[in-house]
């Protein structure tokens, strides 16, 4: 499948309800989940089974059984994301999906790679660090989208693993909260591949 089409088949993907803002939620724009995924794609590192964790509504997910993923997990602690996830699954035929509603904290799980838009940290400092660890414990291979010069703390962060490449983005927040005072904001953000280290 070529990239355009994912990316049209991802516009498709329902986003939250009765978004969280304490979470962070904000629905990945279809550009930016097709180019993880094709990144992931590229690097042949989709096709065994993938992790999307904090799924949301599965855009990752989705997208990643799309591009052949063998099995796709997705995990998130929103049981109303989890009920959206699983619709939009349905509406675009994948049938290897499975979606876990579990907290962050608890969740345990193995998975060839990780795929994750998790939070950036703006309302709740440091809500980022379960995620990579999360994943780094989860995997071999993370994908993960950060706040643009996050490179450092995260690299301090997952210690002996490493930050292999770094895709600079654009990421576009729709007005979504009450303190959001434009109809959109654009932010600089970028995708971090991490080949984790294994003791």
């Amino acid at each position: 499948m070529k990239k355009k089409k994912l990316e049209i088949l991802l516009e498709q993907v329902t986003g939250f309800r009765e978004p969280d803002v304490t979470k962070e939620q904000y629905k990945t724009p279809a550009t930016i989940a097709s180019e993880l995924l094709y990144f992931a794609y590229m690097n042949e590192e989709l096709g065994g089974i993938v992790l999307d964790l904090g799924c949301g509504t599965g855009i990752l997910g989705i997208g990643a059984e799309l591009l052949g993923a063998q099995r796709v997990i997705g995990v998130d602690s929103d049981i109303k994301a989890i009920h959206t996830a699983q619709q939009n699954a349905a509406s675009l035929n994948c049938k290897n999906i499975d979606f876990v509603c579990c907290d962050m904290n608890q969740f345990c799980g193995r998975a060839d790679t990780t795929i994750m838009n998790p939070p950036f940290g703006a309302q709740v400092k440091g809500s980022d660090r379960i995620f990579l660890k999360r994943a780094g414990e989860a995997s071999n291979v993370i994908y993960s989208i950060h706040n643009k010069g996050s490179a450092n703390f995260v690299q301090n962060y997952i210690a002996a693993s490493t930050i292999t490449d770094i895709k600079r983005i654009k990421f576009i927040i729709p007005h979504t909260f009450k303190f959001h005072t434009k109809e959109q904001k654009l932010i600089d953000a970028e995708i971090y591949r991490i080949e984790v280290a294994r003791a």
